[in-house]
């Protein structure tokens, strides 16, 4: 299996994350999103929306960074991180659609404005924008923070795919000024995360 993407990519982050933790055979291809290699015409053959990461598996191509991780579960035995149980499964699936529909999207806003135009010479902050990704990100962990109040991990005791994915872009809390300073349960959660020996491999210096 190859897995296409790039280290400062938290959508790519939390695909490989996920194949590091499951010990997948996955071969990490870097994909130069700053020359835009995304957009040439035999990358585009994997992914028509120019995004990582996309994974392939012998002739089986798969883009989104959730369902790259859910199929690399499903291709592991005896894994723990994607439950087989109905319920444990949807409550799962819940946290992995609520990371790509609401918390992803709201830090993506903050991540643009405050990191992604600096680097890509396009100016200043927009403060309306600043403004409304500060409200998503505000609402949105706080409800993640009322949640890990009442238990270790996003989806009970133990870490699973809900952790990893919701945790990855996270990694630009401080460089895209997330408002999540004084959430204290999210913190000693991400805590947590940080001390795993997957989220230090795929640390970008």
């Amino acid at each position: 299996m190859r897995l296409y993407h790039h280290p400062f990519s938290f959508n790519s982050r939390r695909a490989v994350m996920t194949a590091l933790h499951l010990r997948a055979p996955v071969e990490l291809v870097f994909v130069d999103l700053q020359k835009g290699e995304q957009r040439q015409p035999q990358f585009l053959e994997l992914n028509p929306n120019h995004r990582v990461p996309v994974l392939e598996d012998d002739g089986f191509v798969l883009w989104e960074s959730h369902a790259i991780m859910q199929y690399l579960a499903d291709k592991t035995p005896r894994q723990t991180l994607y439950p087989a149980e109905t319920r444990a499964r949807a409550d799962t699936n819940r946290w992995l659609f609520w990371s790509a529909q609401h918390f992803s999207p709201a830090i993506g806003i903050l991540n643009w404005e405050h990191v992604i135009k600096g680097i890509l010479g396009l100016g200043a902050a927009d403060p309306a924008e600043v403004r409304r990704g500060e409200g998503l990100v505000r609402e949105f962990a706080g409800i993640l923070d009322a949640h890990l109040g009442r238990c270790d991990w996003i989806c009970g005791d133990a870490l699973s795919l809900a952790d990893i994915a919701i945790a990855a872009p996270l990694s630009t809390a401080v460089p895209a000024k997330l408002p999540i300073g004084e959430l204290t349960h999210l913190q000693r959660w991400f805590a947590q995360m940080q001390a795993l020996e997957v989220w230090k491999k795929t640390a970008v210096p």
